[in-house]
């Protein structure tokens, strides 16, 4: 996958100013200027490389469709619009650095986000600049812990996601459930979400809550910790990569309940290499998914005509955040960047993941979620 990359997509206005005749002769020629209007700058980061490359590719693309609806529209304010991204890797220290490059590109808005814990160190850094960030995908309740007016949230949060989890765990016949995480921000507080959920409710039994490392190259001792507990419903809140080798090692030891995964597995290439037995009983909580929702086919074919594949998963939230941003700059009838704060407070944008109305958290009022459940090598939706 590439490394950080700036993408652009701006028009030149071409400005013709005739000078009037002035002096003692009557027919004076006239000269033409031309300049161009400065664009209207984005800023965005998304882990373009790493091990969620695959989902930040696929926030790329969207965002750049944004843009370049955008423009082909006539931009916003009489200007084009630049997207200027910059690759965080779904790495803290990375995320800083690009945090820090993208400031300086005087942009309006920040829009991107997948991982939660590669945004957290970035909110001071926008938040000191007055600049609002949009965040399209991570939705860990630690981005809201700085209390900062500046950040909202597209996807809500996780405790939206853990009370819709733990209800289907116990539609699917879910009766003890052991939820796993991988120590960092977003799956942390997943988890930790889910076991209160479960624990408030009553719906399950939480027989464990067990934290593995990333990258790591077997989760054994994992799958022998859920398979003692007599789970019969494991949630992996952390990401796909570890997600799929849970799972195979699970299956190997001869756990035979369900598995399901929080978005951040369902995102990505989870099922690629799973046997048919692996991938039996598999379910994922997820968030927009195209592919399942009628209503975007005509935004899914303007998609594949620029990009030759169908959008996945991440992709709506994507697009949404820059919209709402152009659709924030455009009530603000600037680009001071307050003032787009104060539209973003105000925001009622009809967008692809439905209506965007902001509670004075910054968390959305309404999101939403899908269960989807593993047929072979791709997930189908839920009903």
């Amino acid at each position: 996958m590439p490394g950080p990359r700036v993408t652009a997509a701006l028009t030149a206005v071409l400005l013709l100013a005739g000078l009037s005749a002035c002096g003692e002769e009557e027919d004076a020629p006239q000269t033409a200027t031309s300049a161009v209007a400065d664009p209207i700058r984005i800023g965005g980061l998304m882990p373009i490389s790493g091990r969620n490359s695959y989902s930040g590719e696929a926030m790329l693309h969207a965002a750049e469709l944004a843009v370049s609806e955008t423009n082909a529209a006539g931009g916003v304010l009489g200007r084009q619009v630049e997207l200027v991204a910059e690759d965080d890797a779904c790495d803290p220290g990375t995320a800083v650095t690009a945090a820090q490059a993208v400031i300086k590109k005087d942009i309006a808005a920040f829009v991107g986000g997948y991982c939660s814990s590669a945004m957290v160190p970035t909110l001071k850094i926008f938040n000191d600049a007055g600049i609002p960030m949009i965040i399209a995908l991570a939705n860990s309740t630690d981005l809201l812990e700085p209390g900062y007016d500046t950040v909202f949230l597209i996807c809500g949060t996780v405790g939206a996601e853990a009370e819709f989890a733990v209800d289907w765990m116990k539609k699917i016949g879910g009766k003890r459930l052991s939820v796993v995480h991988d120590g960092t921000s977003f799956p942390v507080t997943l988890a930790d979400s889910t076991v209160a959920r479960a624990q408030k409710t009553g719906a399950l039994k939480v027989v464990s809550e067990l934290k593995l490392s990333q990258g790591a190259a077997d989760y054994r001792r994992t799958a022998l910790s859920i398979i003692a507990g007599k789970a019969d419903v494991v949630y992996y809140t952390g990401y796909y990569g570890e997600a799929n080798q849970l799972i195979k090692d699970l299956r190997a030891e001869g756990y035979a309940g369900k598995v399901v995964v929080g978005d951040g597995a369902t995102d990505g290439p989870l099922l690629a290499d799973l046997s048919a037995t692996e991938s039996r009983d598999v379910y994922g909580t997820a968030m927009l998914v195209p592919e399942f929702m009628p209503e975007l086919r005509d935004w899914s074919r303007r998609y594949e005509a620029v990009y030759g594949t169908a959008p996945g998963p991440s992709t709506a939230e994507s697009y949404d955040a820059v919209m709402l941003a152009i659709d924030a700059i455009k009530r603000a009838g600037s680009t001071d960047r307050q003032a787009i704060r104060t539209a973003l407070t105000n925001s009622d944008y009809l967008g692809l993941s439905g209506k965007v109305v902001f509670k004075d958290d910054g968390t959305r009022t309404v999101p939403k979620f899908l269960l989807l459940k593993a047929e072979g090598k791709k997930f189908v939706l839920e009903s």
